[in-house]
């Protein structure tokens, strides 16, 4: 089993869910320096026209020249109340909405200054309720490259693949999939708020 290097994103998708299932080590890269147009500061959900992305605000706007640890939240909107509440819009008659949403509103409540506080925040609320429980290890030093027992993924995973990519997402329930078409390798709450307490067992059999 190798280590995973990751950076820290939000809600992490299926395919990084996956990858950290199979490996039983997580390196947090909080070193790295901030990138435009990744999942660092998005997510990415199903809606009823189709794919809906949900991004953290930056200050500075996407202009960031700075360490992941260093980057800021821009607060001046509400954001998160925002959020949430798309979340209960789109999601409010999936099957398992309802038992999650008391735990996971705090998430969305809490102020957050740093971008990495809020990923992290939703990371951790992630693995709590697929009761998983691999090892965490912070990076605050930037190393290039790793040796081979380090499975390095903070180059991969790239948005845009959401609605082309089908391989090895094994399409479970999904609402609006009549409309939408079945939209893979969406946020873990996709599949958390479809399938509840058996996302774990689904996830093990696309790895």
């Amino acid at each position: 089993m190798a280590a995973v290097l990751s950076p820290i994103i939000p809600f992490p998708n299926i395919d990084w869910w996956k990858l950290v299932t199979a490996n039983e080590h997580v390196l947090w890269d909080e070193a790295e320096h901030f990138e435009k147009m990744t999942y660092r500061n998005r997510y990415y959900v199903t809606g009823p026209n189709g794919l809906v992305q949900l991004s953290i605000p930056l200050q500075n706007g996407r202009n960031q020249r700075c360490t992941m640890r260093d980057v800021l939240i821009s607060n001046r909107d509400r954001w998160q109340i925002q959020q949430w509440r798309t979340l209960v819009s789109v999601y409010n008659r999936s099957p398992f909405f309802s038992f999650y949403a008391m735990s996971l509103e705090p998430v969305f409540l809490q102020p957050y200054e740093r971008l990495i506080d809020f990923n992290m925040a939703s990371i951790q609320w992630l693995k709590q309720q697929l009761k998983l429980s691999f090892t965490e290890e912070t990076i605050s030093e930037y190393k290039k490259v790793y040796d081979n027992n380090t499975l390095d993924i903070r180059r991969s995973l790239k948005p845009g693949k959401e609605k082309d990519d089908l391989q090895g997402t094994a399409p479970y329930y999904q609402l609006f999939s009549e409309r939408n078409g079945f939209l893979p390798n969406l946020s873990m709450l996709d599949l958390l708020f479809s399938e509840g307490p058996q996302s774990l067992h689904t996830l093990k059999t696309m790895v």
